[in-house]
């Protein structure tokens, strides 16, 4: 599953860092139907967490009300440089991840 994200490359110290996540995922609710009318199974991402260097900084426990492709916007404060690991995991069994790098300046 291909995410895009927008992070910050530098931030000074102490910022307010805005984190945004965009997942393709087809978030299908189990209550859609196919065009043989037979029911197209729920399959939606029901965990997404963001760790920097190594710790949990942002959790989502997701359901079947979000969107079709999920936009997450989280912000946190910068004290030091890190990576941003985000992961994801949906009700098939399917897991993804993406990271970024953020550089803190003086």
């Amino acid at each position: 599953m291909p995410a895009r994200l927008n992070v910050p490359k530098e931030v000074k110290r102490g910022a307010v860092v805005p984190v945004r996540i965009a997942i393709l995922h087809p978030m299908e609710t189990g209550f859609r139907y196919d065009v043989d009318g037979r029911s197209i199974p729920k399959n939606v991402i029901h965990t997404l967490t963001c760790k920097f260097n190594g710790d949990i900084i942002f959790r989502a426990d997701m359901g079947s009300g979000m969107a079709a492709n999920p936009s997450v916007q989280f912000y946190f404060v910068a004290e030091r440089s890190g990576e941003l690991l985000f992961e994801w995991s949906d009700d098939v069994g399917q897991r993804g991840s993406e990271r970024a790098t953020l550089t803190v300046t003086e």
